[in-house]
């Protein structure tokens, strides 16, 4: 059979299977529909981040048993937008993070919750927090952990005086590139960036453009609109800056950490249900006695519970005084994770649960 046949024929059998998916999107956004009606009846919150864990999960599995044709990797991706799309025939839902359009916190926003919902760029951490009280955002992202740089500890702040709680986290790999409207990075005089993208590719812009002048600006962003208006300019920024301003990758990954990455986590007013992968987040401070550390994570102890993560910071109250910011394995709905958070409470002076949520899948 000649050969332009036989593409014929597989064109319209996949234009054939198209139609189908598309008849089922639309079947699925239709069962998305009555189920958000059912819960608006019963005043129920329209997002659960751990049903979507769990489809991600039974997906995930299920595409291993088809034979992993299509590539296991892209299933969360794909799915995310199917799910973000037709939850938003269900409600419109506010998500705020700390903006502009196209940093790393956007990038978050979109890894989480999909590109349909309204997404609210802001100009603090704090104002994340502000819009989600003020009933302007459903949700918040913000940024609070970073294995090069450490804790961003306005974030913990404002986790404590906030009435606020952790919903869920998503852990961002940061990879710096160069961008610009002209491909030549020979023909470009100027790299623009925020202060900490150019320490991290100055290596890389010293050795391969040391004609080029490093120019810093507010976020990457700002870099990458610069660039959008100047052929002589290039921006040191996310791939996602360079999708929405319409800029070429000339170079990628040019910073000098391979391993970079950062956490952020998702803020809302209820704590999820569990998902059975699931991570809590409390803060508690000591007594001022021998042993009093000691003591106080005692029940985690006795209790089996994983202690993953511990950071101190000053209480702010009186000269030497902390607190001590505490991740665990499991729900704050699990019997021994209850149980031994409530002998812990009884041992400190200060103790506020701040999430209890999906761990970063």
């Amino acid at each position: 059979m000649d050969y332009t046949k036989q593409l014929e024929q597989l064109r319209n059998r996949i234009d054939k299977i198209d139609e189908e998916i598309l008849r089922l999107l639309n079947e699925r956004a239709k069962l998305a529909q009555e189920v958000g009606h059912i819960k608006k009846q019963n005043n129920l919150p329209i997002y659960v981040p751990s049903r979507e864990q769990k489809i991600f999960e039974r997906l995930e599995k299920l595409n291993k048993e088809f034979g992993e044709i299509f590539p296991t990797d892209y299933i969360k991706p794909v799915f995310r937008e199917i799910i973000s799309a037709c939850r938003s025939t269900e409600e419109s839902m506010k998500v705020a993070y700390l903006g502009p359009r196209a940093t790393f916190t956007h990038l978050a926003a979109m890894e989480h919750f999909g590109q349909a919902v309204e997404h609210i760029p802001v100009s603090t951490i704090k104002d994340v927090f502000d819009e989600i009280i003020k009933g302007k955002a459903d949700y918040g992202v913000v940024p609070v952990e970073n294995t090069i740089e450490g804790i961003v500890n306005y974030t913990l702040d404002l986790l404590v005086d906030y009435p606020l709680k952790i919903t869920g986290e998503v852990i961002l790999e940061i990879s710096l590139h160069l961008m610009g409207i002209n491909p030549n990075k020979e023909e470009i005089s100027r790299v623009y960036s925020h202060r900490h993208a150019l320490a991290e590719s100055r290596e890389w812009l010293m050795k391969n453009m040391p004609h080029a002048q490093q120019i810093e600006v507010d976020s990457t962003a700002k870099a990458a609109e610069i660039a959008k208006d100047d052929y002589e300019a290039a921006a040191v920024a996310s791939e996602a800056a360079a999708n929405i301003y319409g800029l070429h990758i000339i170079e990628r990954k040019i910073d000098k950490h391979a391993q970079n990455y950062t956490r952020f986590l998702i803020i809302g007013k209820e704590i999820p249900p569990p998902s059975g992968n699931d991570k809590t987040t409390f803060v508690f401070s000591l007594k001022n006695e021998v042993g009093a550390l000691y003591k106080t994570l005692e029940p985690l102890y006795k209790h089996g519970i994983n202690m993953t993560k511990i950071e101190s910071r000053p209480s702010k109250k009186e000269a030497w005084d902390y607190i001590f910011f505490t991740d665990i394995e499991g729900h704050i709905s699990d019997e021994k994770v209850k149980k031994a958070l409530e002998e812990l409470e009884k041992s400190s002076p200060f103790f506020k649960i701040l999430g209890s949520y999906p761990k970063a899948h």
